[in-house]
């Protein structure tokens, strides 16, 4: 949207960084609340065991503000799900799409690539790696 700047990379984690792991769920912001940027933990966040996400597939972990995807080839992505447009943690994953539910920007799951506006800046891709047998992913820097 001209006119209206797009948050930088540390402004979105910077943001991201405020809230501790346990109180995600609480204060991550939905339509008709204040509004306010859902925030990440600033320690690696451990999403789930590694088997959850198969070869090809996504999976969308809301309470970390995470998606994770793991390439054919084993690899995994990560990226945070904080909308780069508004801010507001998107919920919605719909095969390979995240969906925001504030102004419907769109993004490809797997690559964090915006695919319908009004977001124009892609999603931020997080540090992600396999512990234990468990997937954490790190705020980033």
């Amino acid at each position: 949207m001209p006119g209206r700047p797009v948050p930088s990379r540390r402004t979105v984690l910077r943001t991201a960084a405020l809230t501790p792991v346990a109180a995600l769920g609480a204060a991550a912001c939905s339509p008709g609340d204040d509004g306010a940027a859902p925030a990440r933990p600033t320690a690696p966040v451990e999403l789930g065991a590694e088997g959850e996400v198969a070869k090809g597939a996504t999976k969308l972990y809301p309470d970390g503000n995470v998606v994770v995807s793991r390439a054919e080839d084993g690899t995994l992505k990560a990226f945070s799900t904080v909308c780069t447009h508004a801010g507001c943690p998107i919920k919605k994953l719909e095969g390979t799409k995240l969906v925001c539910p504030c102004h419907g920007s769109e993004f490809d799951a797997r690559t964090g690539e915006v695919l319908h506006a009004p977001a124009t800046a892609p999603l931020i891709e997080l540090p992600v790696r396999v512990e234990q047998g468990r997937i954490v992913a790190s705020p980033g820097a």
